[in-house]
């Protein structure tokens, strides 16, 4: 269980509120600005809040010691480059790093578990490629091959669907979702989260306004007044479906 509790930041983040279940997947939602990737990276320790406290399992996550912090959250940015000359299964191996008994060798579990995680992400054909003759979007997958060979406890994933084609956005989340592991992600993709997450939590200008099953909370009132969009929102087999409208011309 990931706990927030009135974490604020720079004045980005304004006393944020809330939880993240064991084992489910909840949408971080905004507009850009709202500090989605704020709250993750306060999350994971990257930042220092200046007030709140962040809990996982109960143990406050800026008073866990790094290495030990790196064996139980794993966070994919939107951005991961290098210059090193690497290769897709080295890049995964990294997210074995906080395992490693010595940081100069591979078991042999890590390279089962990192080939395993390869084979998630759909990119067995792709282990020794470079990095560097990589798409956007299979970066992206790889990246979440080597968060996934980390075996965290807490995934945070920020906008984790860009750069990639529809057909890779389903299938990267529903690898996310199949994994079991918590997981909090920021989406800008509002039909993406009425799929995929259990639940949703909405910010707007570093304030938590909504949250909760995607159903009751994003609504055509809601969407306006966060968004400033005009939607509709249709039942489709259970899940909401937003059809957005056409800005005027």
């Amino acid at each position: 269980m990931l706990n927030i509790n009135s974490v604020s930041w720079l004045h980005i983040l304004r006393e944020v509120t809330t939880s993240v279940p064991r084992g489910s997947l909840v949408g971080l939602l905004g507009p850009n600005g709202s500090g989605k990737t704020s709250l993750l990276r306060a999350v994971a320790a990257l930042v220092p809040a200046d007030a709140g406290q962040v809990t996982l399992d109960g143990d406050d996550v800026a008073r866990v010691k790094r290495a030990a912090l790196a064996r139980r959250v794993a966070l994919l940015a939107q951005h991961a480059e290098t210059d090193l000359d690497l290769t897709v299964l080295d890049v995964v191996l990294l997210g074995r790093t906080p395992h490693r008994r010595s940081r100069w060798s591979d078991g042999r579990d890590d390279n089962t578990i990192a080939e395993r995680a390869l084979e998630r992400a759909d990119l067995t054909e792709f282990a020794h490629r470079k990095w560097q003759t990589l798409s956007g979007g299979e970066r992206q997958r790889a990246q979440l091959a080597r968060a996934l060979a980390q075996e965290p406890e807490l995934l945070l994933l920020d906008e984790p669907t860009n750069h990639l084609d529809v057909g890779h956005q389903l299938q990267l989340l529903s690898l996310v979702r199949k994994s079991g592991v918590t997981t909090l992600a920021a989406l800008h993709d509002l039909n993406l989260a009425t799929m995929f997450c259990d639940s949703v939590v909405v910010l707007d200008r570093g304030r938590v306004v909504a949250t909760g099953p995607p159903a009751d909370v994003l609504t055509p009132k809601l969407l306006a007044e966060v968004y400033g969009v005009e939607a509709t929102v249709h039942d489709h087999d259970g899940r909401p479906v937003i059809i957005f409208e056409r800005p005027p011309t």
